[in-house]
């Protein structure tokens, strides 16, 4: 069986026989373009999803540690200018809650 799909895959053919009743064809996939270290690269259709998948993926999170990264220092410096840097239990005593 094995040696038949070889042998119709070096023939050139797109379909072959399995014994009697099971018969497949190979479906070519279709190709994109990625750059890649300055580099464009021809791939197949699935490995350019996954390569821009994990570039948003990186992206994202480090979209995400930024944004924390600003809102902690921001916080943070505010606190400084404003002279005291106090507890929220203490804040909340001094409000009268």
């Amino acid at each position: 069986m094995i040696g038949t799909v070889i042998a119709n895959r070096t023939a050139g053919t797109n379909s072959s026989t399995l014994g009697s009743h099971i018969k497949f064809q190979e479906h070519e996939m279709s190709k994109q373009v990625i750059t890649a270290g300055g580099e464009e690269h021809l791939v197949r259709e699935d490995a350019a999803r996954s390569f821009r998948g994990v570039h948003w993926a990186l992206f994202s999170v480090a979209a995400f540690v930024i944004i924390a990264a600003v809102l902690f220092f921001g916080g943070f410096l505010a606190s400084l200018t404003d002279g005291s840097i106090d507890s929220p239990a203490t804040i909340e005593r001094q409000t009268g809650r």
